[in-house]
């Protein structure tokens, strides 16, 4: 049990970061627009790499940087990229009421919340280093159970975020709430990418 509770501790204290899945998350529940399924993808793809990173994938990436620095260039321009929708949509003229639009399509909902999950690097050294690592120290029959604790605490973290973004929709009623909504998103999204940037380039210098 206290294997279980360390895991469940040290998953949360990663997960609950701000970033780009728990923002796209956020969105997507206040406009009731396919939040299960994006919950989903994220828990999903949380126990995939967390399972990966227990069973010593983590030890090849760090043994091949270069696939960490494709994934940097990558991420950088995919969060660019969402970042400059996140803020036409917070300064155009244009802008209309999200809670009165349909519902994206489905295919670019999934896809979106696939890239933002899979093409962050962040995600694979919490999830396939760090927590893998530290998951490999409780021995090799331990090492699950506190791999059980992480991915418990990643269905509890998005689950409660998708809950608690249906609960804020009355008070996103009004366009300019949205604005400061996407407007916020856009500088994450924007700071995540230079961020990535900048971790790609430092290590050449």
């Amino acid at each position: 049990m206290q294997t279980l509770v360390a895991g469940f501790g040290m998953g949360l204290s990663l997960i609950v970061a701000i970033g780009a899945q728990n923002s796209y998350l956020l969105r997507q529940a206040i406009r009731r627009d396919r939040a299960a399924a994006v919950a989903g993808i994220c828990i999903v793809s949380d126990l995939v790499l967390i399972l990966l990173g227990i069973g010593g994938i983590g030890i090849l990436v760090q043994q091949a940087p270069v696939i960490i620095d494709v994934m940097r260039w990558c991420g950088a321009a995919f969060l660019i990229g969402y970042g400059v929708l996140a803020a036409r949509r917070a300064i155009g003229a244009e802008q209309q009421l999200d809670t009165g639009t349909g519902p994206a399509p489905a295919g670019r909902v999934i896809i979106t919340a696939l890239a933002l999950t899979w093409l962050n690097p962040h995600v694979y050294l919490d999830t396939v280093l760090l927590l893998g690592t530290v998951a490999n120290t409780h021995g090799p029959d331990d090492r699950w159970v506190f791999g059980a604790g992480a991915i418990l605490a990643s269905c509890c973290w998005f689950l409660t975020l998708a809950l608690a973004g249906r609960l804020l929709r009355p008070a996103f009623a009004r366009p300019l709430t949205w604005r400061i909504l996407d407007g916020t998103f856009a500088v994450i999204m924007f700071g995540l990418g230079a961020s990535l940037i900048i971790s790609a380039i430092a290590p050449q210098h």
